[in-house]
């Protein structure tokens, strides 16, 4: 069985973190988990899906990116491209798994973040349609967010916040947004083309 980055390199026997048993690279550093061996030790774990929201949080981390990152892998048990799912964080990185035979592949150093974010316990949820969805939404919003701290400054842009989630909880929160949106629209205007009250 050989190494998914280096290609070459035959993947020795090992055992990971006490958790259970996996094959790793000795040049890449890199650790190849088998399904059997992670979906035995996952039936031990408490069930905690974590929601995307986690990883906006800032950890203490010195984690610096594996150069092998970006390089395609075919799996080390039945040779197929190894699926992609992109953890967000300030530094990005990629767990690789095989749709076949649900092995996974981590770069040295990304199981450790993936513990520290508690995603570890449930990797197969970075695999799905809905996670992803939701980072990528998420994502936007923090965009969003600073964007408009940019534009209004720190104190209004906080005031715009917490006005925001007031109507978002009221029952006619859609009117105050309809009233502040023709205040702000008429206001916009210059003064040849706004309209006399």
């Amino acid at each position: 069985m050989h190494c998914p980055k280096c290609r070459k390199v035959t993947l020795l026997d090992g055992i990971f973190d006490n958790k259970f048993a996996v094959k790793y690279c000795d040049e890449c550093k890199g650790t190849w988990i088998p399904a059997s061996e992670y979906e035995a030790w996952q039936t031990r774990q408490s069930y905690n899906p974590v929601v995307p929201t986690v990883l906006s949080k800032t950890i203490n981390v010195d984690f610096v990116q594996s150069p092998f990152d970006a390089k395609a892998a075919l799996c080390p048990e039945c040779q197929r491209y190894l699926s992609r799912a992109k953890v967000n964080l300030k530094t990005p990185f990629y767990v690789e798994r095989c749709l076949q035979c649900r092995g996974i592949w981590c770069d040295y150093g990304e199981w450790d973040i993936l513990e520290r974010l508690g995603l570890h316990t449930t990797i197969e949820q970075l695999f799905t349609n809905e996670w992803q969805t939701k980072v990528r939404e998420h994502k936007f919003s923090q965009q969003e967010r600073q964007a408009t701290v940019e534009k209004l400054g720190s104190e209004l842009a906080a005031r715009v916040f917490e006005l925001a989630e007031l109507l978002e909880k009221h029952p006619n929160g859609d009117f105050g947004v309809a009233y502040l949106m023709r205040r702000v629209s008429v206001n916009a205007q210059s003064p040849d083309t706004r309209i006399e009250q």
